[in-house]
């Protein structure tokens, strides 16, 4: 057994219950000796964060993950001892094309998004634009400070969302915080968003690159306005 202690800094209210639910996240310590568990994902980024300041390279490092995600209107799946299949569809997709009726049952009128030309279409082709703004609404709410949001390259409903940067802890509160909002908000429109990699063969990944920079004092250690691309020594070190 572990003991958990809870971060008050994290909480906030389950959009999702029906009763008044409060999420929080928690560091995880070993229950005798109070010590932080060697294994716990908080406490490893918590030590780096420490380690960092220590060397005085820098004070701060900021991350920002990008986490795109598909969001299908029908999904079914087995794995037993006769049989092992996935399929995944949506009303967007563009093999869906000469179909007679969408998934719903309602008439088939067109507009659907050709594999890999998915980027920034408007309404009627992106038929998500409703539910990602349903989704930053309940992700304003649980306290994540939204930048933008729109329809990814891969045509059969792939999105992305983005919001603030966080230290390396905190950012991965806001992650986990992030994808479980992104799930329910779509179960409860009647659809499934899954951050797999690569749910559709022939048609655009997912990723989940992800923005970092270094920061002393208040100024950015990776900006340098005579290096090559604007990066400082630091950077182009960083990098290799």
């Amino acid at each position: 057994d572990m003991k958990l202690i809870p971060d008050v800094s994290t909480a906030y209210v389950d959009p999702f219950r029906k009763h008044k639910t409060l999420n929080v996240a928690f560091s995880i310590v070993d229950p005798i000796t109070d010590e932080a568990y060697s294994r716990d994902p908080r406490q490893v980024a918590a030590k780096a964060e420490a380690y960092l300041k220590s060397t005085g390279i820098a004070d701060t490092a900021s991350f920002a993950p990008e986490a795109e995600f598909f969001v299908f209107d029908k999904v079914r799946f087995e794995n037993s001892m006769r049989t092992s299949f996935y399929e995944v569809d949506s009303d967007e997709a563009g093999w869906n094309s000469g179909a007679q009726t969408n998934l719903d049952g309602t008439p088939n009128i067109g507009f659907k998004n050709q594999p890999k030309r998915g980027y920034f279409p408007v309404p009627p082709l992106d038929q998500s634009a409703d539910l990602r703004d349903e989704m930053v609404y309940n992700l304003q709410k649980v306290g994540l400070t939204l930048e933008r949001s729109h329809h990814e390259v891969g045509g059969a409903g792939q999105q992305e969302i983005n919001y603030r940067y966080n230290t390396l802890m905190h950012a991965g509160d806001d992650l986990m915080k992030f994808k479980y909002v992104v799930h329910n908000t779509a179960a409860q429109m009647g659809k499934a968003a899954t951050f797999m990699p690569k749910p559709i063969a022939d048609d655009n990944g997912t990723g989940m690159h992800c923005h970092q920079s270094l920061w002393k004092d208040g100024k950015p250690l990776f900006y340098d306005e005579n290096g090559y691309g604007g990066l400082s020594d630091l950077a182009r070190w960083y990098i290799g």
